[in-house]
């Protein structure tokens, strides 16, 4: 209960420092580059619900969030562009817009896409990998392959997705935020990523502290003995692993209205192992911990990407990555909550072991 309410405390305080950020903060950039970080926050919950908790390492999740981003981007290119047909259609040789484009041209109809596109793909796909019991390294590279064959299907279509460049050029959903004059705007916008982060961290807190979340770290510890304790294991993990694609999807969404496009290179597969970079250095199976990671890992690679170590701030993320899972299996969270303290107790131990070993000298 304790550790509980630490966690609550901690994002409470995160929380609150970007509440007041767009107004303490001067650069639009800068804002923009906070709301960012929040929706990477969304996708690394989401990640961590299905790794941290039920222990299964998705290498795709960038699949569900460029689905999401896609079902924004779509919609806002068409609301920019009158409803008329965008350049790279035209490129293609289309004449009228396609089928699919067609529900986009309605906000409730896009915003349902969001969800129910990813959500769907990862129903079916969960569907037929849990039925078959596959797991582990075998999850992770089916996960893997899916990612890189969406991949190739969005650049090869270029004339219906945008191909390499993807789709570009348009406004977020209260306009342009670009400019002190569209301050109001980007505040805006803001807002509903935090309101949409709190969210999303409540439920997954409300998820992972029910009867269900301790069922999935069953999963994870003792899957074999969950299923013959009379638990439809496949079930449980169907259902997490389509929330997980769900919650991305959103993240995608948010995240198109501040970077102003959305390209098939935030579906490769090295982007989605970034997400898990950002779990594992955080702390998964902790809620806290994906967002502190997401946060950390992101503001490094904005301060060190520019600048003298612009030529090896990657190495400098991998070097933090591969330290934090030889010697800190907990991340930011295990070393602040377990390795910290198990120090201080050592050393205020050590004292009095010293004066017992005089005494029986």
């Amino acid at each position: 209960m304790r550790r509980l309410k630490g966690n609550h405390i901690c994002f409470t305080v995160i929380a609150v420092m970007l509440a007041c950020s767009p107004f303490l903060v001067g650069s639009s950039s800068m804002v923009q580059f906070l709301g960012k970080c929040m929706c990477y926050s969304i996708v690394a919950i989401a990640l961590d619900l299905i790794w941290g908790y039920t222990g299964m390492l998705s290498l795709g999740h960038g699949i569900y969030f460029c689905l999401g981003g896609y079902a924004m981007a779509m919609y806002l290119r068409l609301r920019d562009n009158g409803g008329a047909l965008t350049d790279f259609m035209q490129t293609g040789g289309l004449t009228k817009l396609p089928f699919f484009w067609k529900p986009f041209l309605s906000f409730p109809l896009a915003m349902l896409l969001v969800i129910l596109v990813p959500g769907v793909l990862a129903a079916v796909i969960g569907y037929f990998v849990f039925r078959s019991r596959i797991k582990g390294v075998y999850f992770s590279i089916i996960t893997q392959a899916l990612t890189w064959a969406a991949y190739s299907l969005f650049i090869a279509n270029s004339k219906y997705t945008g191909g390499n460049n993807g789709i570009t050029d348009f406004t977020s959903v209260f306009g342009s935020t670009r400019g002190v004059a569209n301050r109001g705007h980007l505040t805006a916008m803001f807002f509903v990523a935090l309101a949409a982060l709190v969210l999303v961290y409540l439920l997954a807190s409300w998820l992972v502290n029910s009867k269900f979340g301790k069922l999935l770290i069953a999963i994870r510890d003792g899957e074999n003995r969950t299923f013959f304790s009379g638990y439809c294991v496949n079930q449980y993990k169907n259902f997490i692993y389509t929330l997980s694609a769900v919650l991305a999807g959103i993240g995608g969404a948010l995240f198109v209205n501040f970077n102003g496009s959305i390209t098939p290179s935030q579906m490769t597969i090295a982007y989605s192992i970034t997400m898990v970079v950002w779990v594992a250095v955080g702390g998964r199976g902790t809620v806290i911990g994906a967002v502190i990671g997401a946060f950390f890992i992101n503001l490094c690679e904005y301060n060190l990407s520019s600048g003298a170590l612009a030529g090896i701030w990657q190495y400098i993320v991998g070097a933090i990555f591969g330290v934090t899972i030889l010697f800190f299996k907990g991340g930011i969270v295990g070393i602040v909550k377990e390795q910290i303290p198990a120090l201080f107790a050592r050393l205020q131990s050590a004292p009095a072991a010293e004066k017992e070993k005089k005494e029986a000298a």
